[in-house]
């Protein structure tokens, strides 16, 4: 059977409330989507729906959402902590829950069995083999990886992963869901780190490396990348967005794939040692404060 049309999707779960997960909330609803926001932490699925409400109603104040659409769309989001109550009825799931292999293979394995072959299943893994995950699951066909990036209703890229057992169908939904969400996507095969993280990450780590032998300090290491290559962020600052145990995590992970130029600094190390992450709990490269 097919994966159902992009266009046809109504009804969509995410799984995890985090940072990425509430984001993708935030676009499904906007975009026409009655959407389930599920935690298994009731406190987590309040805080993903309050974030959502907050980046509305920003967007509001700035005029870049109507009153009337940001309304349409906290009406189409809510939260549960029970995953069947999230996944009934659904068109298209999303996991977006902590890089652990076995996490996203226990959520995928108990989802697939209870949906049927036309839902769309996607994971915003950043970098896990998007095989290994799909192959707990019965349809594997109908699986593909969606790599939204942060914050995700203001950032334009979805990287859509694919899989030798991925349909043609499945890239299709996935690719033209992506711009049904205001996104562009791009389409990779199912490789360590993809595009964007393998790319950006050793961006990130020579940063750290920089940062840490004293050549310059971080905001003119971040400035060289913005005023000299003209990205829109600096890679420290966006270690800092992206969570420095996230991107510790996936440099790990590319360690043991590709060897030793994925090797995390001591830094890094460090710093996620002491709990400074970043924006997220107000310390990383860069002091944050609300």
């Amino acid at each position: 059977m097919n994966t159902i049309e992009a266009a046809k999707i109504q009804r969509a779960a995410v799984l995890g409330a985090g940072t990425m997960g509430h984001g993708i909330a935030h676009v499904l609803a906007t975009s026409g989507i009655t959407t389930k926001l599920y935690d298994l932490m009731p406190g987590a699925v309040e805080r993903g729906l309050a974030s959502v409400r907050a980046n509305l109603d920003k967007g509001v104040q700035k005029g870049k959402v109507t009153q009337a659409d940001r309304d349409a769309a906290v009406a189409r989001l809510s939260g549960t902590i029970q995953l069947d109550e999230a996944i009934e009825g659904v068109d298209l799931v999303i996991e977006a829950v902590p890089e652990k292999l076995e996490l996203k293979q226990q959520i995928f394995s108990n989802i697939g069995e209870k949906l049927g072959s036309h839902v769309l299943l996607a994971t915003n893994t950043s970098s896990l083999p998007i095989a290994r995950i799909a192959s707990v699951t019965p349809h594997a066909e109908r699986v593909v990886g969606m790599h939204f990036f942060n914050p995700v209703h203001i950032m334009k890229l979805i990287e859509v992963v694919t899989t030798d057992r991925s349909s043609a169908s499945a890239v299709r939904t996935a690719v033209e869901l992506g711009v049904r969400l205001g996104k562009d996507p791009i389409v990779v095969k199912d490789a360590p780190g993809f595009a964007s993280s393998r790319l950006g990450i050793l961006l990130g780590l020579e940063a750290i490396r920089m940062l840490e032998s004293g050549i310059a300090s971080a905001q003119d290491i971040d400035k060289a990348m913005t005023l000299g290559y003209g990205h829109p962020m600096g890679p420290l600052q966006l270690t800092d967005l992206v969570g420095l145990d996230v991107r510790l995590s996936i440099a790990q992970y590319l360690e043991k794939e590709f060897g030793s130029r994925f090797a995390p600094p001591a830094l890094l190390i460090e710093k996620v040692a002491r709990g400074e992450l970043g924006k997220k709990s107000g310390k990383g490269f860069y002091e944050w404060k609300e």
